[in-house]
């Protein structure tokens, strides 16, 4: 259940940031973001807390991505990692250029 959930969101050219709104480094990605100009539908964010598949959800991050932590990042259907990473690639200018690749900006 948790892959198909997973894979449903990230299919496509856009961003998916699977978040949990009271973890710092899930602002930390969402304020990176905020500085880009999306075409209409191209970031997602999905809160994952709450929901009764979490845990299986988290598990499922661990087994395709290497960490179970949140927020897992993907740009297409490629996990970039979490909040500290997505500010790195931000700031070594790398993020832009995926995001252009995906034709994700407008």
């Amino acid at each position: 259940m948790a892959q198909q959930f997973v894979k449903a969101q990230i299919k496509g050219d856009k961003v998916v940031v699977f978040l949990k709104p009271s973890c710092p480094y899930c602002v930390m990605a969402q304020e990176v973001f905020s500085k880009y100009q999306f075409k209409p539908g191209h970031l997602e964010c999905v809160n994952i807390s709450g929901r009764s598949d979490m845990d299986s959800l988290q598990d499922y991050f661990l087994e395709t991505t290497g960490a179970r932590s949140v927020p897992r990042v993907f740009i297409g259907e490629k996990c970039v990692g979490g909040g500290s990473d997505v500010q790195e690639l931000d700031k070594n200018g790398e993020l832009k250029e995926m995001l252009e690749s995906i034709g994700a900006l407008q």
